[in-house]
């Protein structure tokens, strides 16, 4: 009798075991499928603000449209602003994932002149930008278009349903200077936090063997830079 007894209880133990489990995991897919998106930087496009290596949450209901007037009220969702970092499919490979800082909205013109941007003809602040290399590119010189088009673009109007986006370490950044306008709808969301970050090689995303992935996990916590673990990104 004890034994049945005993077997019972641990049929009970294990379903109940097996239900949190299986509820966890519903609502970890649920979260990463609706709610939040884990996204590493695995370029410094956007350095000094985001770092190779740094590990970040992605707010995905940032700038979803309400479908009913209620939603406004209840979830914090908002409109696209200039300065907004935001994550998105690449425009020539949906696959793939960028993350930029909107500079332009639509309707707005848009022109950089000497490095400097000018929306509708007057210069914006731009205090989280860098540029590592102080040459500027003149337009009508023997540089190629590519290399003109860094220090000197435009003017542009941004299309309806589009933004202007480009990376904060604006010499070294592959953005709407060079692949056009963003749509609205690429939009995958809003960075959030940090998460984890450690110093990683500048090709670490390149690097993809099995050998490689480990030498990669080894790196994680000798060069963790803890100072930037749970800081909120802007």
């Amino acid at each position: 009798m004890d034994k049945k007894r005993k077997k019972k209880r641990e049929i009970s133990v294990f379903r109940e075991y097996f239900e949190l489990i299986a509820e966890t995991a519903v609502f970890v897919f649920f979260v990463m499928t609706f709610i939040v998106q884990a996204f590493q930087i695995p370029t410094g496009s956007m350095e000094p603000t985001l770092l190779i290596g740094d590990f970040l949450l992605v707010n995905k209901l940032a700038y979803v449209k309400p479908v009913f007037s209620f939603e406004k009220a209840i979830l914090p969702r908002r409109d696209v602003k200039r300065y907004d970092i935001v994550v998105f499919k690449y425009p020539r490979e949906l696959s793939k994932d960028y993350v930029k800082r909107v500079i332009a909205l639509e309707g707005e013109k848009v022109e950089i002149k000497d490095k400097q941007v000018y929306i509708d003809d007057n210069p914006i602040p731009e205090i989280y930008k860098v540029h590592i290399d102080s040459q500027v590119y003149k337009r009508n010189n023997y540089y190629h278009y590519d290399d003109m088009i860094r220090d000197n673009f435009g003017p542009v109007v941004v299309p309806k349903g589009h933004l202007l986006v480009m990376g904060d370490n604006r010499d070294n950044s592959l953005d709407s200077r060079y692949w056009g306008f963003l749509p609205y709808e690429h939009i995958k969301g809003r960075p959030w936090t940090i998460y984890f970050s450690y110093d990683a090689e500048n090709d670490a995303y390149k690097k993809t063997s099995i050998k490689e992935r480990l030498k990669k996990f080894a790196r994680l916590i000798p060069k963790a830079r803890w100072n930037r673990i749970l800081k909120i990104i802007k």
